[in-house]
């Protein structure tokens, strides 16, 4: 079993889900079944599916767990964009959001990279 709390992709994940939840806290109550839940649950998803494939026993669940994480990095990108249109976000909080997310996503594109050189 791989220990998910040494990888940077898993802290720079956890600090981002914690980030969204503090970032949506003011959404318009209205929004509470939508964009925020919406945003929240796939911000956990990252994290979690790092976890996840980290308690997998094959290298291939491993990487498709890690997929499924990217996925959501990349799903949460757009919806921090359509948060901030909606004017929900404020500049400097979708500016750190965004900065947060796409830092996530590019450390697990390099760790699903490195780790498919591996399997090869």
């Amino acid at each position: 079993m791989r220990d998910y709390k040494k990888l940077r992709a898993f802290e720079l994940a956890d600090d981002l889900a914690v980030a969204v939840y503090k970032h949506t806290w003011d959404f318009p109550k209205e929004e509470r079944f939508g964009l925020t839940s919406q945003m929240r649950r796939c911000a956990v998803s990252i994290p979690s599916n790092i976890v996840e494939g980290c308690g997998r026993t094959t290298h291939a669940d491993y990487l498709r767990f890690l997929d499924i994480a990217y996925g959501s990095a990349c799903e949460l990108e757009y919806q921090i964009s359509l948060a901030t249109r909606l004017g929900f976000l404020e500049e400097p909080s979708a500016i750190e959001l965004s900065q947060k997310c796409s830092e996530t996503a590019r450390v697990l594109n390099a760790l699903v990279n490195s780790l498919r050189k591996i399997g090869s």
